[in-house]
């Protein structure tokens, strides 16, 4: 008989807190940063939360449940690892306290935990199911009207001017995403650095989430770690490194175009064909065997050697000087393809080739008897490079219509965990980038479908408001919105799940728990600013305060700047001129409004989208944890005790059971 833990609230509560303790030093653009010593003596200085968490050794099952949903959110949006935690325990801390409020029914539950349990996971799921049919609709009315669309068309003309360095909403994210997990007198460095490489791989006619999508799939082959120096001595180099070294001497050209073929096999000799024989010496009588076998072997190297020569003959004629290859060549076919002047790289990654391949726009070949013009790629140049104290493979490609000259990327840090760490921040601020650049999927309904006070409503309303178009729609859900950081989203966000929740209990069709729902959620949400604030919490409630008193004064926050400019065309039109148009008038008026209402402190910007996605993770966390019963301990020959959770399932291999 399996050995059974009961999982009560309280444990799970526990463990989350815990969790929470460790990464509440490093919250926010405030936040200190975590040393973590390994039994090797090694040392990690860190204020990533995903490097924080991976970094621990957890033995609860209900921690690595919780880790492993932080590492997924993670990897999609790159952001929000610690928010997810410190959001996480507040939750449940609101859950468990509304549990033990509610009166125990003794003749269906045991015992006090078992009721406390069973209300803990209703109220749970009743929380997810409001956010899955309610969240979207309410971050629509209550949040992207006062927040602003992404800059990217103004991003290649703010990078090349110094003067304006942060006055372009990407590079205000990024500045604002950095603080949180690097040392604050680089941010505005990285930041400008990962705005400059995003103006280099900007695809024409194309839209960012594509160039930040390729980015994302390629970074690995995009940039190359750089220890032993300052990150300021990071940069962006022109065209792509190869991380391997020549294996044949690089050839001479003297400033003239190169042509390389990818090539995925090894050089060989021509494999004989069905029927076809290939005939050696058979010796003569009288010779010894050892001595007719040798001959036989000097026959065949010949065979190959002459063979070997005829591919080479072919690439010298297809005028191919580089070869790069996915394995390792022989001795026989370096040697020959040194004579001829031939240079070749050995083993280079797959995602290297494949990088390649995209930007050369040559066909990769695996047999070598099969070469034809459209395997061969025209480079710039191709010569050596000394990075650090490794020499890799420069290459450059021609320009093409479809794209910027392409460049990697040289991140520089005093020690290979800094290294790491720089490089794992440039690619979440990628992976931040492309998620907040994606639609949200946001359909905002209108007033009349919700009973919402006239008065207190976040509605978008104007004057000549069409109930079944509102006027606005289209362009406060266009992908990219981001609001001041500093716990303007929770506060917002609040503040309508509030006001949500009074109209919902005095309308005639009630949804059962909704008040309660919105009110749990509400407060959850201000754990996010208080912690932000921590270490000053008069300005906690001089923001709210400041924050609430604007949007009483601005039911709608441009309605009034678009009446100011006489923009009544666009007001009677009721939603009916241009997409184009009302993004540019939409942008302007969000632009004006919000730098004339300085209400938050300058902490930079945040995605709506990230943020959306980020309450839905940890709404989906709690939920599962808090339906979980029981923790069942199973032995193994190699671990007397390991944990598993009744209702998670996986399948794990010996060789994952030993590791």
């Amino acid at each position: 008989m399996l050995p059974v833990e009961h999982l009560h609230l309280e444990h799970v509560l526990q463990t989350v807190c815990v969790l929470e303790s460790v990464i509440i030093c490093s919250f926010g653009p405030e936040g200190g940063q975590v040393l973590f010593t390994r039994d090797t003596g090694q040392a990690m200085l860190s204020r990533s939360g995903t490097r924080i968490l991976t970094a621990l050794r957890l033995e609860h099952p209900v921690a690595r449940m919780v880790v492993e949903c932080v590492l997924k959110h993670s990897s999609v949006t790159g952001d929000g690892s610690k928010s997810f935690i410190l959001l996480l325990a507040s939750l449940l801390r609101m859950i468990h306290i509304s549990a033990c409020k509610e009166p125990n029914v003794s003749h269906t539950y045991n015992s006090r935990e078992a009721a406390e349990a069973a209300t803990a996971s209703h109220l749970a799921g009743e929380i997810l199911a409001f956010a899955l049919e309610e969240l979207e609709d309410l971050i629509a009315m209550g949040v992207v009207p006062y927040g602003c669309c992404l800059s990217w068309e103004d991003l290649t003309a703010q990078t090349q001017s110094s003067a304006h360095t942060n006055s372009n909403s990407v590079q205000k994210l990024l500045s604002s995403f950095f603080q949180t997990r690097l040392d604050p007198t680089h941010c505005d460095f990285i930041s400008n650095l990962t705005c400059e490489l995003l103006t280099h791989w900007k695809f024409k006619n194309g839209r960012p989430s594509t160039s930040l999508q390729f980015l994302n799939d390629n970074f690995p082959a995009l940039h190359t770690p750089v220890s032993g120096f300052p990150i300021t001595c990071s940069r962006l180099i022109e065209g792509q490194v190869i991380h391997r070294d020549f294996a044949t001497p690089c050839p001479q050209t003297d400033h003239q175009p190169v042509k390389a073929v990818v090539f995925t096999g090894c050089l060989q000799p021509k494999v004989l064909s069905a029927g076809e024989v290939l005939e050696l010496g058979c010796g003569e009588l009288g010779l010894e065997e050892n001595s007719r076998k040798q001959r036989n072997i000097g026959q065949f190297s010949a065979w190959a050697e002459r063979s070997l020569e005829c591919v080479i003959a072919n690439l010298q004629s297809l005028g191919v000087s580089v070869l790069l290859s996915a394995v390792k060549q022989s001795a026989s076919g370096l040697a020959l393809a040194a004579q001829a002047g031939m240079c070749i790289v050995e083993c280079v990654s797959e995602d290297e080739l494949s990088l390649f391949a995209q930007l050369s726009g040559a066909t990769p070949v695996s047999d070598c008897w099969m070469i034809e013009p459209e395997h061969v790629a025209t480079l710039t140049f191709c010569r050596p490079i000394l990075l650090g104290a490794h020499r890799y493979v420069h290459v450059a490609f021609h320009d093409s219509e479809e794209r910027v000259k392409p460049c990697g990327l040289v991140i520089c840090g005093a020690g290979e965990g800094q290294t790491d760490q720089y490089a794992c921040s440039f690619q979440d601020a990628i992976r931040m980038l492309h998620s907040a650049s994606e639609p949200m999927g946001l359909t905002a309904k209108t007033a009349s479908k919700r009973n919402f006070q006239s008065n207190e409503s976040l509605y978008l309303h104007t004057d000549n408001q069409i109930p079944s178009a509102p006027p606005f729609q289209h362009c406060v859900l266009e992908p990219g919105c981001v609001v001041p950081a500093g716990g303007t989203f929770e506060f917002l966000l609040n503040h309508i799940l509030i006001q949500h929740g009074r109209s919902s209990s005095v309308s005639d069709d009630t949804v059962v728990g909704v008040p309660a729902v919105c009110q749990l959620l509400a407060n959850a949400l201000l754990s996010v600013p208080q912690q932000i604030y921590s270490h000053s919490p008069q300005h906690f409630l001089q923001t709210q305060t400041r924050l609430l008193s604007f949007i009483q004064n601005h039911s709608h926050p441009f309605s009034l700047v678009y009446k100011q400019e006489n923009n009544k065309n666009l007001l009677q039109a009721g939603g009916r001129s241009t997409l184009e148009e009302r993004k540019q008038s939409m942008h302007c008026c969000r632009e004006a409004d919000m730098s004339s209402k300085v209400f938050m402190p300058d902490l930079g910007l945040e995605s709506v989208s990230c943020k959306y996605k980020l309450l839905l993770a940890v709404l989906q966390c709690v939920s599962s944890l808090l339906h979980v019963d029981a923790v069942l301990h199973t032995y193994t020959a190699l671990h007397k005790q390991s944990r598993r959770l009744a209702n998670i399932s996986w399948e794990g291999t010996e060789d994952e059971a030993e590791d």
